[in-house]
């Protein structure tokens, strides 16, 4: 690291970045994930606690809380609640000086129609949700200073997110939350380093964009952490063979590879599976040789220890009514990712949710960790949309957070200085996700992933969280009641 602007990090650094989140305020989950309800104001304690930082494990002391031994100061775990349902923040920003003064703004891609509606639906009630409360806390503290968002629609797909990352750019916003997909991440990526705009996206997950040094944050990990999750979903539930079927794009790509990379050293086998066009409006082509490969795999490994591993975002649906007509996809289990969990077309629709019942479909997701925050940002989407919000939602809102937090406290709205800032005011934010905490790379250091499936409740289907994978463990923790359900 050349100049503390710079946004990688050594691992030393990154280690006691990741220390300030793991140590202050007890245990806080970021692998186990449990309900956390902390102190006013935090304090720093040893905790017993599992973590990965550039693939090197550390293991903290075991036992009764403890002093630390003592940090740098810009590292000092001193971080302060704002109020019930609100996050906490570096306490050094309480009472700090700021001569900025007029309007912050903020820009935001996202999927508003596309592939991915329903979770940029959510993801702008949370974003407006951050704004309001940033708003009056700024009020509250007497600065003259007002945050404005510019949302504009990707539709979820990337050349109209470079587009819209210009027009932004062009009215001079310079930073930006979103887009959501790798595929639109990695198509405005150039132009953000070069024209020097920063993009922090809530949930793209793609292995080949975990760039040190780019002007690309990402507040989710990589996908190298959720194909361990997925495989051993898998291999629990009894799966020796699956077929992936998965979108053809960075995403799709890198987590099929990263699942079947699990999968196989756990010791079972991958088909060559079916990669689709992303773009596609019809997929019955792909759905019958789905079929002829599943038919095939049954007659060689037995029905119940085959599956189908689909890699979609919420052109699922159509996928789905499609493999609906065929028995043989119905007979055997079927795995998703976070491009599925949570989905509201798919629970809206009788035919795509009733699969999901049959196959015992399971989707995995980034868990965020439970407290008031995470509470009041799910309770806002349920009143507006009725629906279970995914964890994005959750990023999304901590996101417009961390970036005002790191405007303020460089005191200008400058890109290079607040990037420089960005990881540290990060490490010491506790929001409606959990701990921002990140790693070299400018990615979420990895955790837990909660498994999803869809209930049919009375007349209706209903997402449910029904168990957690624990990276710490290579486990999975079934909810209450879900017991040997899905295994």
């Amino acid at each position: 690291m050349n100049k503390p602007s710079l946004r990688a990090i050594s691992t030393a650094a990154a280690i006691a970045l990741l220390v300030v989140g793991l140590v202050v305020g007890g245990v806080i989950g970021i692998f186990v994930g449990p309900s956390f309800n902390p102190p006013a104001t935090l304090t720093t304690t040893v905790v017993q606690q599992r973590t990965v930082v550039q693939e090197k494990t550390i293991t903290t002391t075991v036992g009764q809380p403890q002093p630390a031994a003592p940090l740098p100061p810009i590292l000092e775990p001193a971080v302060v609640k704002l109020g019930d349902g609100l996050p906490y923040i570096p306490a050094s920003l309480l009472d700090k000086k700021v001569t900025l003064s007029g309007e912050i703004r903020i820009g935001a891609l996202l999927s508003l129609s596309g592939d991915l509606r329903t979770f940029g639906e959510n993801e702008r009630v949370a974003l407006e949700l951050a704004r309001d409360d940033i708003n009056a806390w700024l009020s509250k503290r007497g600065i003259n200073l007002r945050v404005v968002l510019e949302i504009e629609d990707t539709a979820t797909q990337p050349e109209q997110a470079l587009a819209k990352l210009q027009a932004l750019a062009a009215r001079g916003v310079k930073m930006v939350a979103g887009p959501l997909s790798s595929r639109e991440v990695r198509n405005l990526k150039t132009y953000a380093d070069e024209n020097n705009i920063l993009v922090v996206s809530q949930s793209s997950t793609a292995v080949d964009l975990a760039v040190p040094g780019d002007n690309i944050f990402r507040f989710i990990p990589d996908d190298r952490k959720q194909g361990p999750a997925l495989a051993r979903l898998m291999w629990d539930a009894g799966i020796r063979y699956y077929v992936p079927i998965w979108r053809g794009d960075t995403y799709g790509d890198g987590l099929k590879a990263a699942t079947e990379s699990a999968f196989k050293r756990l010791g079972g086998a991958v088909d060559p599976g079916i990669r689709y066009n992303p773009d596609a409006k019809e997929f019955a082509t792909e759905i019958a040789t789905l079929e002829s490969k599943v038919r095939d795999a049954i007659s060689k490994y037995g029905q119940g220890a085959v599956a189908v591993h689909l890699i979609s975002f919420e052109e699922a649906v159509l996928l789905l009514q499609e493999a609906a007509k065929r028995d043989v996809l119905r007979s055997v289990r079927w795995f998703g990712s976070d491009g599925t969990a949570g989905s509201g077309d798919i629970q809206n629709d009788a035919t795509s949710a009733q699969f999901n019942v049959d196959t015992k479909f399971l989707h995995t997701i980034f868990a965020a960790t439970t407290s008031d925050i995470f509470e009041r940002v799910r309770d806002k989407v349920k009143q507006v949309y009725g629906r279970e919000p995914e964890t994005y939602t959750y990023t999304m809102y901590d996101i417009l957070w961390v970036l005002v937090l790191s405007i303020l406290t460089v005191d200008k709205y400058d890109v290079t200085a607040v990037k420089g800032v960005l990881p540290i005011v990060s490490s010491q934010y506790f929001g409606a996700s959990g701990w921002t905490i990140l790693n070299e790379n400018g990615d979420r250091v990895g955790g837990d992933y909660d498994v999803w499936a869809i209930e049919k409740v009375g007349d209706k289907y209903e997402w449910k969280v029904v168990g957690t994978y624990k990276a710490s463990t290579d486990s999975v923790a079934w909810a209450r009641g879900y017991e040997g359900k899905y295994t």
